[in-house]
C-alpha cells in the first residue's frame, strides 16, 4: 500500500510540472486580438435591437460624435468602438426598463468618419477609409493600387500622434526585406488624418553619343557602366575618354567630373558621352 502511495504521489507530480510546462506554450500560441475600429463623425450606420423593429435606426455621426436614438434621445458614440457603442444603447434602454434584455448590434455601412490619404506616384491616389484599428501603411499603399511606374522606393507619412505633429520617412524595401522586425516597425499603423506621398523615381541623364539618350530610372547602386548600358552605350562615335558627368552640389553649383565606370551615379546626375575625334 505504501509503495503504491508513492507511486501515485509521483505520478500526479510529473502531472503538475507538466501542465506548468505547456501553460506558456499555451499563452505563446494565442492569437493576438486586433483593436476595433472607432466610429467617427461622418460615419454611416446601422442599429438593430432584436425583435423590436421600431428601434431600428439608420443614420449618420455628426460631427460632434452624437446620434439620436429612440427613446435615448442624443448619445455620444464618436470614439468608441462598435462593441462599446452597442453595450452603450443596450445599458440606456435596459436601466431605462424600455427593453429587459436588449441585444444591439451596429453595422457600419459607411465609414467616412476615419480616412487617410495617399498622393503623389501611385495608381490611385485619393483618400481612403480606415475600415480597422490595425490598418498598416501597406494597407493604405494597396488600396491605392500600389506605387506607380514613376514612383520610387521611398515614402514620407505625415499626421499627427499624441497631439504632435508626425513626419515619417519610410524605405519601402525595408518593409520586405529579410528583418522581420525592422519590416514591421517601417509598416507603421495608419491614423485618421495621414497622409503618405510617394515620392518619384530618382532619375539620371544621358545624352550624347549613345543608342538611346534622355533620361532613365536610377535604380540603387547603379554604376556609371550601368547608365551607359541601360542607355543602349556608346554609339560608333562615342568614346569612353570623352565621358563627363555633371552633378549640382549642395550650393547649387554644377561640378563637372570625369567619372571612372564603375563609379556611382546619384539622382539628377547629367552623363554626356563626347564624340571620338579618330
Amino acid at each position: 500500500m505504501r509503495l503504491n502511495s508513492l507511486l501515485l504521489a509521483a505520478s500526479l507530480g510529473l502531472a503538475s510540472l507538466a501542465a506548468h510546462a505547456q501553460a506558456p506554450a499555451a499563452a505563446a500560441a494565442a492569437p493576438a486580438v486586433s483593436p476595433e475600429y472607432r466610429l467617427g463623425a461622418g460615419d454611416v450606420i446601422r442599429i438593430v435591437v432584436y425583435q423590436n423593429p421600431d428601434l431600428t435606426l439608420e443614420t449618420r455621426v455628426s460631427e460632434t460624435g452624437v446620434i439620436s436614438f429612440p427613446l435615448l434621445g442624443n448619445i455620444r458614440i464618436g470614439g468608441l468602438g462598435v462593441s462599446a457603442a452597442e453595450k452603450l444603447i443596450a445599458d440606456g434602454l435596459k436601466n431605462g426598463n424600455f427593453v429587459k434584455a436588449p441585444q444591439v448590434t451596429l453595422a457600419l455601412l459607411q465609414v467616412k468618419g476615419n480616412q487617410a490619404s495617399v498622393l503623389g506616384q501611385v495608381n490611385r491616389p485619393g483618400r481612403y477609409p480606415i475600415e480597422t484599428a490595425d490598418m498598416r501603411l501597406t494597407d493604405l499603399l494597396a488600396y491605392a493600387g500600389g506605387v506607380a511606374s514613376s514612383g520610387g522606393d521611398q515614402l514620407v507619412l505625415t499626421g499627427m500622434r499624441n497631439g504632435k505633429p508626425m513626419r515619417m520617412e519610410i524605405d519601402l524595401p525595408s518593409v520586405f526585406g529579410p528583418n522581420g522586425d525592422q519590416g514591421r516597425i517601417n509598416d507603421v499603423l495608419i491614423q485618421n488624418g495621414d497622409v503618405l506621398w510617394v515620392d518619384r523615381a530618382p532619375l539620371v541623364y544621358i545624352y550624347g553619343e549613345v543608342q538611346r539618350p534622355g533620361p532613365m530610372r536610377l535604380e540603387r547602386g547603379m554604376t556609371l557602366m550601368q547608365v551607359l548600358a541601360s542607355g543602349g552605350g556608346l554609339n560608333q562615335r562615342g568614346t569612353e575618354r570623352g565621358i563627363r558627368l555633371h552633378r549640382k552640389g549642395g550650393d547649387g553649383k554644377v561640378q563637372v567630373l570625369q567619372p571612372a565606370m564603375d563609379d556611382g551615379v546619384k539622382d539628377g546626375d547629367v552623363v554626356y558621352v563626347k564624340e571620338s575625334l579618330f
